[in-house]
């Protein structure tokens, strides 16, 4: 019995002694990177789930090239033929951002020249009416026109002088033809509002004009929305998901700044918008487990890192919240990208996409989902819109919220949002 009690009183104490030694250490195995190379590695997977929509999109083969599975074939919910826009809007919709930045004499220049030409031939044979993978005609004229067309304004709004500026003048009329289709739809009293919204904000810039009633009720019916602590309802009920992120507060900040460039009255929300998406992105930066996880709860969860795009979109737009540093941020983005995008089946055997969160899962795709819906994933990779000398990229990794939560590390206190 005393040697059984010792053996307990040494235990305890090698216990308490190892506890604190290592109460100052990092208890989580995450290999962190300098900025330049996750940069890098960002880029190489944007180019590796891009150039299997993008380079057949440039040659007019997307439509001979993009795989229909039988599990598309056979979904009764969702037409197959939309597959083709819906990847090439997203796809678009994601490298937008950083090809914004433009072209200049550096390796990574170089490269965004390549990648305007593909995305130029993108917007133009998608909207041409003689183009081999034209999108707009009324084969594929589903209620989910709003929606499509919603993803192909996207990326004109972020990189207008890249995308649009260069294109002719019939080129240019075509695209416009294009995104109007989306007015004989009325959209649903919900997300899709916005996609409406943002539709009419893109052709408001592109073109002096537009439907302004839909962009105002889009923006205001959000503003009733709101719930609270940086979030709003999808309609007047909340959903637990992340629409905010997918949607919402990405497309209500972009269509908020149209609004200012125009001097009408929404622009006012501009500052009020800004501070709830503050709150988003710390909270969407404090849902990032010390292992690189988060809970996977509620719709389209196979967009995989999309669900991040509201904070690589604050990151993008220098709009970050003061609570959270830059470098242990994008540790964080890095942490969850790696997760999503790394194991085996996230790409299916010719490179192109399969549904799941993590590798393939077919079960957890939604009735909407087609292979060019997961195309979405490219949204993740907002934040390459900041260029490469900017903190985010420079400052050195470090952990992120719940990481010094778990190592004991110290923290400040937590309180919701105090804006209105």
């Amino acid at each position: 019995m005393k040697y059984f009690k010792l053996i307990i009183t040494i235990s305890i104490l090698v216990y308490n002694v190892s506890w604190g030694q290592n109460k100052t250490e990092s208890h989580f195995e995450i290999k962190t990177s300098t900025g330049l190379e996750d940069r890098a590695y960002s880029i190489e997977l944007m180019q590796k789930i891009a150039d299997p929509i993008l380079v057949p999109l440039s040659q007019q083969k997307l439509h001979e090239m993009l795989p229909l599975k039988d599990w598309e074939k056979n979904n009764d919910r969702c037409d197959y033929r939309t597959t083709y826009i819906q990847a090439a809007g997203r796809t678009l919709s994601g490298l937008a951002p950083w090809l914004s930045l433009g072209v200049d004499d550096s390796e990574e220049g170089k490269l965004r020249a390549k990648y305007i030409d593909l995305s130029l031939k993108a917007i133009v044979n998608i909207t041409n009416p003689e183009s081999k993978d034209y999108q707009f005609g009324k084969e594929t004229e589903t209620y989910e026109r709003i929606v499509h067309n919603a993803y192909v304004a996207y990326p004109l709004l972020i990189a207008t002088d890249q995308l649009w500026a260069p294109l002719s003048v019939k080129q240019k009329e075509d695209i416009i033809i294009a995104l109007k289709t989306h007015r004989k739809y009325k959209p649903f009293n919900n997300n899709w509002l916005l996609f409406a919204s943002v539709i009419e904000a893109a052709i408001w810039k592109l073109t002096d004009s537009c439907d302004v009633e839909k962009i105002e009720n889009g923006v205001n019916k959000h503003m009733e929305w709101y719930l609270g602590d940086g979030m709003y309802g999808d309609g007047p009920q909340f959903h637990w998901d992340y629409y905010n992120s997918f949607v919402i507060q990405p497309l209500l900040l972009e269509i908020l700044k149209v609004c200012k460039e125009k001097d009408h009255a929404l622009q006012d929300l501009l500052p009020k918008v800004i501070g709830r998406a503050q709150r988003y992105a710390e909270i969407q930066e404090h849902l990032i487990s010390p292992e690189g996880t988060y809970p996977v709860i509620g719709r389209s969860s196979v967009y995989r890192i999309a669900t991040f795009q509201h904070l690589g979109y604050m990151v993008y737009r220098n709009n970050l919240p003061k609570s959270l540093d830059p470098g242990s941020t994008r540790a964080a983005l890095m942490a969850i990208t790696k997760r999503l995008m790394e194991p085996s089946g996230t790409f299916d055997d010719k490179g192109y996409l399969n549904p799941g969160v993590v590798g393939e899962q077919l079960e957890a795709r939604d009735v909407y989902t087609l292979t060019g819906a997961l195309y979405m994933s490219t949204m993740g990779l907002t934040h390459l819109g900041l260029p490469a000398d900017a903190p985010f990229w420079t400052e050195p990794a470090g952990k992120w919220f719940q990481q010094k939560v778990w190592d004991g590390d110290v923290i400040g206190k937590q309180h919701e949002y105090y804006g209105q």
